[in-house]
């Protein structure tokens, strides 16, 4: 049986952030997750540099929770606001995110804020051009999140889908089923091809900027 100060934690965090109960096997860490919140709280209204809302880092955090999803891929890192969100994640299911970011700044940037929030042992940030890195990566992965140049989405999707697992989410940002919604923003394309897949069922979340949410079935 857990300590009872692990389970009284536990529950606030579903509590403070609306996420499902964590299960038995969901690792408990107050020390990081006090660290992560005041990080978060702190930089709430912070985040610039297409970074994603809260509301969508909260998303990709129940998405690792429920999934258990343990191996991480995201494209473009930017200055770190959902890696943050990813890795608190996946330090709970024992995962670990490699983040890909092409621009040194905002890698540097975001190199210090996983420090700053507590993360860092759960990141591997690679400073690279995701074009030929994506490519090169041998996975297999459960959780990837594309939120880079979005003309390529659809070239990153059939990169990574042969490492993709049963089971596995695959989440790209700036996309919405919306006639007038982000699909506009150069994910059309991304959009329409991924929801004709028989081998995913895609879902929408919209209340942020857009996420469209795929699941591998076989």
């Amino acid at each position: 049986m857990k300590p009872l100060h692990s389970l009284i934690t536990a529950c606030l965090l579903v509590f403070l952030f609306n996420l499902p109960a964590f299960s038995e096997e969901l690792k408990v860490n107050p020390k990081l997750d006090e660290k992560v919140k005041k990080f978060l709280y702190e930089h709430e209204y912070a985040w610039r540099d297409m970074n994603v809302p809260e509301v969508d880092g909260k998303k990709l955090y129940d998405l690792i929770i429920k999934g258990q999803y343990k191996a991480a891929l995201e494209i473009g890192t930017s200055t770190g606001h959902s890696a943050i969100w990813i890795a608190w994640a996946l330090s709970k299911t024992g995962g670990k995110l490699i983040t890909i970011e092409i621009d040194e700044q905002r890698y540097n940037e975001a190199l210090e804020n996983f420090k700053l929030a507590g993360v860092s042992d759960f990141i591997d940030a690679r400073l690279a051009d995701a074009h030929e890195l994506v490519k090169e990566l041998t996975g297999p992965f459960d959780f990837v999140f594309c939120d880079a140049d979005k003309g390529w989405y659809k070239k990153y999707f059939t990169d990574l889908d042969p490492k993709m697992k049963i089971g596995g989410c695959y989440v790209a940002h700036n996309v919405s089923d919306s006639v007038w919604g982000r699909g506009g923003m150069g994910t059309g394309e991304f959009r329409n091809y991924i929801k004709s897949l028989k081998s995913y069922n895609t879902g929408f979340f919209n209340e942020g900027s857009g996420l469209s949410i795929s699941h591998k079935i076989k």
